[in-house]
């Protein structure tokens, strides 16, 4: 008898489970909606379920989309059901339409993106994590033209070491990440400051054109080869498909509150099946507080407290943006699954 009732107690959290995977609308979710300039995927899914995270699994599929995911402003989605489930699909305009004179205009054919890119631009097309040798062994500035110790955009500069490419981007060596329940160290954040080209070379001495800069290249800034990496709009949000249990480790700015749409650091990386696109659950710390009777001090439980993005990714770290937040979180609060 014992045996069964646990069978049965299996069951019902295994069929919980799975109904709390499933995607659920929203009470108030409109049948129809107009994308507009300025929403992000994230926004509309916001509108139509509970775990905005679920839209790939209820969008469905137009035979003449190339990009399913491609949604622009203008754009006209209706909630549908397809074999008695909930589906996602964009429309065409219907009815009749009155002809009349007026200047001719195109939509610019521009997608909207996942979530805010303005937020991130920095870190997809600048910001990298390296190893500490690789930015030791870096060339270095020395100064600037005319012996000035700070330059910019439009100024040359002079460093020393071994060329790297003709293109190439200034750094500054900024956090270091290590792992605060093993020590284990996760990476060197390089900052970017400027970009330009290498002109000349002199020995180890090279001469560098400054094409643009962030902020002032200041003497000790290291020379790392410039990456065109291509800036992603069309994260695709899931859960992932491991079990995820981490931190979030550090946050842009070293400010002490975390809030909407702050990036941060999180110990977990490729390596533990992190991906672009996942989406993990924040769990607020609990306060630590003495126990009147026994003098222990007890941690209380943590509580889900908001959520992120992970838009990008290393072998034993990732960035993310957090994208809702119900209360101020921090540095230390847990991640984990949706």
């Amino acid at each position: 008898m014992r045996k069964l009732l646990y069978a049965l107690a299996a069951s019902a959290l295994l069929f919980t489970s799975w109904a709390q995977a499933n995607p659920e609308l929203r009470s108030d979710h409109p049948e129809r909606y107009t994308v507009v300039k300025g929403d992000t995927l994230w926004d509309i899914s916001g509108r139509f379920l509970e775990n905005p995270w679920y839209w790939p699994e209820i969008w469905h599929v137009n035979p003449q989309v190339t990009n399913p995911h491609l949604i622009y402003p203008g754009d006209r989605l209706a909630l549908v059901y397809i074999d008695g489930k909930p589906r996602i699909t964009k429309v065409a305009s219907r009815g009749v339409e009155k002809l009349s004179p007026k200047v001719r205009s195109e939509a610019i054919d521009t997608p909207i993106p996942t979530i805010p890119l303005d937020a991130i631009a920095s870190f997809l097309t600048e910001t990298r994590i390296v190893s500490p040798s690789e930015i030791n062994g870096a060339p270095y500035v020395l100064e600037g033209a005319d012996g000035r110790i700070i330059t910019g955009a439009g100024d040359r500069v002079y460093a020393r070491g071994e060329k790297p490419a003709d293109r190439v981007g200034i750094f500054r060596r900024s956090q270091e990440f290590v792992d605060p329940d093993t020590g284990e160290f996760l990476g060197l954040e390089a900052r970017s400051i400027a970009r330009g080209n290498i002109v000349a070379e002199d020995g180890d001495v090279l001469t560098m054109e400054l094409a643009s800069s962030n902020e002032e290249v200041r003497i000790g800034d290291r020379l790392l080869v410039s990456e065109d990496r291509r800036l992603t709009t069309n994260f695709v949000p899931s859960a992932p498909e491991s079990e995820i249990e981490g931190q979030m480790i550090a946050v842009e700015g070293g400010v002490s509150q975390i809030g909407q749409y702050d990036v941060v650091a999180i110990n977990r990386g490729e390596r533990e099946g992190m991906e672009e696109g996942n989406v993990l659950a924040v769990l607020k710390s609990g306060n630590l507080v003495r126990d009147p009777v026994t003098s222990e001090t007890i941690e209380l439980p943590s509580e889900r407290a908001g959520l992120l993005m992970v838009f990008q990714t290393y072998e034993k770290m990732s960035y993310g943006l957090v994208l809702q937040a119900t209360r101020s979180l921090s540095v230390g609060d847990k991640v984990t699954n949706p």
